[in-house]
Formats: C-alpha cells, sequence, structure tokens
C-alpha cells in the first residue's frame, strides 16, 4: 500500500529544477505528482513516477543526489472535512505526519494525497481500521491511462 517517491536535492538557482525534469521528459517518465520546497542554498523536488527505478539510475548517472521513501496515496472526498476524516483517524496512533502535498487526478468527487508518515506501516493500519484504505501503487497509475 506504499507508493515511492523520490526526492532529489538541487540548488536553489535559475534553471535548476528544469534539468532533471527535462532528462526525465527526454526518458519519457512521466511525473504523476511532485513537490518542491526550497531553502537558501537548495531545494528538494519531491515526485512520483511510475517507474522509479529507470529515474534513479537516470538522475544519479547525471550526478543528482536521489532519496527514496515511502510515501501513502490516500483518496479523499472534495468536501468539507474530507482532509479532517484522515487526520482524526490518525489522531491518537502517535504516528507523525511529516508532510503532504496533492495530486492533480482524482475521480469525480475526490483527490488524491500523498503523505510522508514517520512510520508509515502504523499509519496505514490505524486508517485501515477507519476504513481509510491507501491507494496502491498500481490504481494511481492506472488513473492516468
Amino acid at each position: 500500500m506504499k507508493v515511492t517517491q523520490l526526492s532529489v536535492f538541487l540548488e536553489n538557482k535559475p534553471g535548476a529544477l528544469n534539468r532533471p525534469v527535462q532528462l526525465l521528459a527526454k526518458a519519457k517518465l512521466n511525473i504523476l505528482a511532485l513537490s518542491v520546497a526550497d531553502t537558501q542554498q537548495f531545494g528538494i523536488l519531491r515526485f512520483i513516477v511510475e517507474d522509479w527505478q529507470e529515474a534513479i539510475a537516470l538522475l544519479e548517472k547525471n550526478q543528482f543526489v536521489v532519496k527514496v521513501t515511502d510515501m501513502v496515496a490516500i483518496e479523499v472526498s472534495d468536501a468539507p472535512g474530507g482532509l479532517a476524516a484522515i487526520l482524526s483517524a490518525l489522531d491518537k496512533t502517535g504516528v507523525n505526519l511529516e508532510y503532504m502535498y496533492g495530486f492533480t487526478e482524482g475521480k469525480q468527487g475526490t483527490g488524491l494525497l500523498v503523505f510522508r508518515f514517520d512510520d508509515p506501516d502504523r499509519a496505514i493500519e490505524a486508517l485501515r481500521k477507519a476504513r481509510i484504505n491507501p491507494v496502491r501503487s498500481v490504481e494511481l497509475f492506472q488513473r492516468n491511462v
């Protein structure tokens, strides 16, 4: 039930984001979801791509530092309280939500959110108990076909 995310560390300067994105585009590796965070000196491009092993090989061959992280993707109701229900299911577990970002694709009336938890397995267990089922990787990529 986990989804693989890649993080690429970049200098915080004009054009730095373009290079890895162009490499992925030329290799026909489609970015399904992404997030960019920055500090004064560097940025982090976080993204999900179907063939993440190929993406790592390509980026590392081109001198990028890449980190692999397990994420949890959850379909959320596109209505008031959708995110609140997810967070409530995790409230008493002690699982820490480190960061999250949204997908651009979802079924009618829903959205998709990607979560980074300090303990993804415990988070998945708590979500299932609350009848919230994380989306499997294969389901994510079938949505874009």
